[in-house]
């Protein structure tokens, strides 16, 4: 009995003459791209969520007006009649039997549209190559119409046919009797021989518009792999795409579908359905596409399968095999519909490794219990000309998690659509920097250090060389906290970091000792927190943010939950003011709450405050300056505050460390040795730079600031006055949105009824001019979904007017949009 699609791939290879197994089963060139469209749904791995009650999932879908069983459509393949006899008659009965979903006929079919429409009961649709005699491609279309083809999907990416090496090998020609049943003429034996005499090689965008002026039928492209395609083909008209590499048979070479499916998926979502083929072989495949951005898959090959092994029943089997494991494998996963499936589900397939493929024709491995029955055999490591191919599932598990991909993503859509506003930069503006300033910020540090004493041959070390690993600068950071924080502690207290992020990395690394040990973080959150517990392999446990800010009943109750479990909660991680992503500052009440709940169930607070000093009015006090009982560690940075290019930040780690023989130390000289073997030091002249400021300053960073905090006050003022402008009450509660209202920092929030992901920002910059950030970055159990993140701090108040206008045209389009769908 068959199990699984890899089963009918087997018996099939059994039953069909060699030269027609390779005829289905062969690709272009040496074969990478074929392999690589299985080998990217290997590489998927699935995260379910548990305790969701998905007991019967719903498999239906709806796309282009009909609702389809499954989502999952067969896909065009050339003479059925090669499997078996009743070629696509019996493919045709065999999906009515098993689901209603679409069959996309061939050109080159062996059976006629009549029969086919006759035949069952399930949709159909015509897949088009675009002949020389444009006449020949319209009497296609019309005698399909009539026959009721409810689509027309055109293949694109076909101006001839690939080279494919196994037919080259076989010699291969068409058996006698097979031809195509809906075209007049001859010269079909030799498919690639035809192509090249008969296909029209000179396509361009134009030809969707001649589809549209002589068919009214819906119009898909089948060919599409990059994302400004799938933009161009949305812009040309196209009613859905298929994103395809031609199941490998075309450019050896291309990634695979499953690769490219998210960068199309955000160029395109929600504007047109997309579709997905090559190398779907199981319902979990289906459920991974899905989750990356498809609306539905097309099966290919394995119809084939099953079509050769058992006629219609084996095709209706093979169906009915994708549709049990897609049900089951929403269940486990905790899915009730397929409008529930989203990328939370998933951890992207990385880049496929480039394999070779020996010149002898593939083979096809029975399944069993230690073969996933694909087909695919791994490559050797090394093997690939040219030197060692490294395997990204062999790297460590965080170069693939999607978190570290969010940077790279906004800064993609930033640069391919520069005539956007952007709310999305949290970064200060340039208007307050000169570049004089450096060197008047480096010759005051070095004067203070002649002042001090030190030689010429010293002054000159400060700036040359590497210096101490905790940092040249400690006394005068002290000073400054002192001065401007009321936290006062000593200087060795201090590690001069490279950024804050690289204080993030040593405080993680230093208190987290072991497997059990947890970090609990506010939610929404920000990502370099959660991508440095990532990159260290550290449990993050989510605890939600509220106005106020953390909650401490329920950062408690997630202690109590994290040590029933029998981990140890090590620390949290707060930005009590104005914080990054939300804007949100902690009431000081909140904040004595805190302080006293890490006193009394033991854990330690990272607290991280890079706004405080660039926010206008007076402060709430931090955390460091309320701790008595050291249970703040304090991370700071000078990057909003004297310039981000410094690259300087600190730890304040005065909590003492006793050692196995007795002695007493401080944290700080544990995050030292740490950083001598990540960094080594921060840069002396870097250091020099943030010094001088320091210096200048008279320690009082608040006060260099006060021009800029007034600034950023003034923007964040001016944004939400804008928001109240173009969002009035009425039209507020219409929308169904809302935002919170900052005193300081350079983020703000907004609630929005649709959901605000990658696909919805590209559409807002490519469409409306303005770019934001989706929200959902930011929690790292899942969520915010509705919410995007506005940031004030590097636009002029015109700017921050024109985006604010495009931002409502965009909200009022997408609510129009889901209102419709609704």
């Amino acid at each position: 009995m068959e199990l699984t699609l890899g089963d009918f791939a087997w018996l099939a290879r059994e039953r069909l003459d060699p030269g027609v197994w390779d005829f289905i089963e062969g690709g272009a060139g040496e074969e990478h791209t074929l392999a690589a469209n299985l080998e990217a749904f290997d590489r998927v791995r699935l995260r379910p969520s548990v305790l969701r009650g998905a007991v019967r999932p719903e498999t239906a879908t709806k796309i282009l007006g009909r609702t389809w069983d499954l989502p999952v459509a067969i896909a065009p393949l050339a003479y059925h009649n090669l499997a078996h006899p009743l070629g696509e008659l019996g493919t045709v009965q065999g999906v009515t039997a098993a689901a209603g979903v679409p069959i996309v006929v061939s050109t080159f079919a062996g059976r006629t549209f009549e029969e086919l429409a006759e035949a069952g009961g399930v949709p159909l649709w015509l897949q088009v190559y675009c002949m020389r005699d444009r006449s020949i491609t319209e009497g296609l279309i019309e005698r399909a119409a009539r026959a009721g083809v409810e689509a027309l999907v055109l293949t694109v990416d076909a101006p001839h046919l690939g080279r494919r090496a196994r037919d080259l090998r076989n010699g291969f020609r068409l058996p006698a009797g097979i031809v195509p049943a809906n075209l007049d003429g001859d010269g079909f034996a030799t498919p690639a021989e035809h192509a090249a005499a008969e296909f029209a090689p000179d396509l361009d965008w134009s030809v969707v518009g001649w589809l549209r002026s002589i068919s009214p039928l819906p119009i898909l492209l089948k060919g599409i792999l990059t994302d400004a395609d799938a933009v161009r083909a949305a812009d040309a008209g196209a009613d859905g795409i298929v994103v395809s590499n031609h199941g490998g048979r075309q450019l050896d070479g291309v990634p695979a579908t499953l690769e490219v499916l998210p960068e199309v998926a955000a160029a395109v979502g929600g504007r047109l359905p997309i579709l997905l083929d090559g190398g779907v072989r199981r319902g979990r495949d289906v459920l991974a596409a899905l989750a990356l951005g498809a609306d539905a898959v097309l099966l290919g090959r394995p119809v084939l399968h099953g079509l050769a092994v058992g006629g219609a029943e084996g095709v209706t089997r093979v169906l009915d095999i994708v549709r049990v494991e897609l049900t089951d494998a929403m269940s486990l996963a905790g899915i009730r519909a397929i409008a529930d499936v989203g990328p939370e589900l998933v951890r992207p397939a990385p880049p496929a490794v480039p394999r070779v493929v020996a010149p002898a024709v593939a083979s096809v491995v029975r399944p069993d219990a230690h073969s996933a029955g694909n087909g695919a055999q791994p490559g050797a490591p090394g093997a690939q000309p040219g030197g060692r191919v490294l395997r990204k599932e062999d790297l460590h598990s965080s170069v693939a998690d999607p978190v570290m991909d969010t940077m790279n993503f906004l800064n993609e859509v930033t640069l391919r659509y520069p005539e956007a506003v952007s709310f999305a930069p949290g970064r200060p503006t340039d208007g307050f920097f000169d570049t004089e300033q450096i060197f008047t910020y480096v010759r005051r540090y070095l004067e203070y250090l002649a002042e001090q004493g030190d030689s010429a041959a010293q002054v000159r070390d400060a700036v040359f060389q590497y210096g101490p690993a905790a940092g040249r600068i400690r006394e005068l950071v002290a000073h400054s906290l002192r001065a401007d924080e009321g936290i006062d502690v000593p200087p060795e207290s201090i590690v001069v970091t490279v950024g804050c992020q690289e204080a993030m990395f040593l405080a993680l690394r230093a208190l987290m000792s072991g497997p059990d040990d947890v970090l609990l973080v506010s939610s929404p959150c920000y990502v370099g927190i959660t991508g440095a517990a990532r990159l260290l392999d550290i449990e993050v446990t989510a605890v939600r943010e509220g106005e106020n800010g953390l909650s401490c009943a329920d950062l408690e109750a997630a202690i109590q939950a994290e040590r029933a479990r029998g981990r140890r909660p090590k620390a949290v991680y707060v930005i009590p003011d104005h914080s990054n992503p939300s804007g949100v500052t902690m009431p000081l009440r909140a904040r004595r709450e805190l302080l006293d709940l890490a006193g009394r169930l033991d854990i330690l607070v990272l607290e991280d405050s890079p706004y405080r000093l660039v926010s206008p009015g007076a402060q709430v006090p931090s955390l460091k300056s309320l701790d008595r009982a050291r249970r703040v560690i304090h991370l700071g940075s000078y990057a909003k505050t004297v310039f981000p290019g410094a690259r300087v930040g600190f730890a304040v780690a005065d909590q003492p460390v006793l050692d196995a023989g007795g002695g007493t130390g401080l944290l700080a000289d544990e995050l030292t040795k740490i950083k001598s073997m990540v960094t080594v030091n921060t840069s002396p002249l870097s250091q020099a730079a943030v010094a001088g400021a320091l210096l200048a300053s008279g320690g009082r960073i608040s006060e260099l600031n006060a021009e800029t905090a007034a600034y950023y006050g003034d923007a964040m003022r001016f944004t939400l006055r804008c928001l109240e402008e173009e969002f009035p009450a009425e039209r507020r509660a219409r929308l169904r949105m809302s935002w919170n209202s900052p005193g300081g920092g350079f983020f703000l929030a907004l609630q929005v009824p649709f959901r605000a992901d990658n696909a919805a920002l590209t559409r807002s910059a490519q469409r409306f001019g303005v770019i934001w950030t989706p929200m959902a970055y930011f929690y790292p159990e899942g969520g915010g979904h509705h919410t995007i993140r506005l940031s004030i701090s590097y636009l002029a108040h015109a700017e921050i007017q024109q985006g604010v206008s495009r931002l409502a045209d965009f909200i009022e389009a997408e609510s129009a949009e889901m209102r419709e769908q609704a």
